[in-house]
């Protein structure tokens, strides 16, 4: 088995052009290989996840304070939908509805589109106010990349450019991941607009850059030149915040008469995190407690 290459996952966020276009640059490796790995994920599974958690790890990170952001996409494809969850930490994880899924063309890339297929993207913000807001867009072409650029101008009125890319290798580890986010703000000129075009059409497949080694700061370079500044760097990881105490509160939420037929039927429990897998069991002694929780 080749060894995944071992580099910390980083995010740089930089302005451009006095401050006139922004941009988000990510590795995002070792988080995807971590997904790939905790969900068994076949190849077309690991770039289309993959693909989804680094937009979001970029996403993620135009929040504020605790607030944070689910990313779904529904759609047709024998993927059968992906999720994605992130903060303004870095941290991220989600998963896809139907993890075996291989998909090629005939040229041997991974079809990301044809697993995807046809359907919407919605994005949740908790901005930790009364209530979440959530905005959608229809998919363009389920490749991930062009379809949140598509999101950012139609559903936010921010003209974007967004290129991500996923590698996986043939013993299906991940081993190269990441991609860039250009925002273009207020005020750009349209030279500035058209030098930006320009750089980013010229740019080779992300997935060749990244094996070439080009890091977060290289994407930047290619796209700006001299003409930026960093704002930030920010670690990334996949990171789930499951506990048992959440599971508690799920199963207290069934009432007593569906939690006392689970305890007479089969005498416990076992529930599994969606993001992680981890286990967490609840035997007769945990379930008669959570029964009696639930009559107070």
């Amino acid at each position: 088995m080749l060894a995944v290459i071992t580099m910390h996952d980083t995010l740089i966020k930089a302005t451009a052009f006095n401050k006139s276009i922004r941009i988000y640059a990510a590795q995002t490796t070792a988080l995807c290989e971590r997904a790939r790995s905790i969900h068994d994920l076949w190849p077309t599974a690991a770039a289309a996840l993959g693909r989804l958690l680094t937009v979001s790890a970029m996403m993620g990170t135009m929040l504020k304070d605790d607030q944070t952001m689910t990313v779904r996409i529904e759609a047709d494809g024998p993927l059968k939908g992906l999720l994605a969850t992130t903060n303004t930490r870095g941290e991220v994880r989600g998963y896809v509805g139907n993890p075996h899924v291989m998909l090629q063309y005939d040229s041997g890339k991974l079809n990301v589109g044809q697993a995807v297929g046809k359907g919407f993207i919605h994005v949740t913000k908790d901005l930790k106010v009364r209530d979440t807001f959530t905005s959608s867009s229809p998919l363009q072409t389920g490749e991930i990349g062009e379809d949140f650029a598509y999101y950012f101008t139609a559903s936010e009125q921010i003209p974007s450019a967004v290129g991500v890319g996923v590698f996986v290798e043939t013993d299906h580890t991940v081993q190269h991941a990441g991609g860039f986010l250009v925002q273009v703000l207020p005020g750009c000129s349209e030279e500035t607009l058209r030098a930006v075009e320009t750089a980013i059409a010229q740019l080779p497949p992300v997935t060749d850059l990244l094996r070439e080694g080009a890091t977060p700061e290289d994407f930047i370079k290619r796209i700006a030149g001299e003409a930026y500044k960093i704002l930030e760097t920010v670690p990334l990881a996949y990171q789930c915040d499951c506990k048992r105490a959440k599971f508690e509160r799920g199963l207290i939420a069934l009432g007593t008469e569906e939690l006392t037929q689970l305890l007479e039927e089969d005498g416990h429990v076992e529930t599994a995190c969606h993001f992680c897998g981890q286990t967490y069991d609840f035997d007769k002694e945990a379930l008669s407690e959570l029964i009696i929780k639930t009559r107070t």
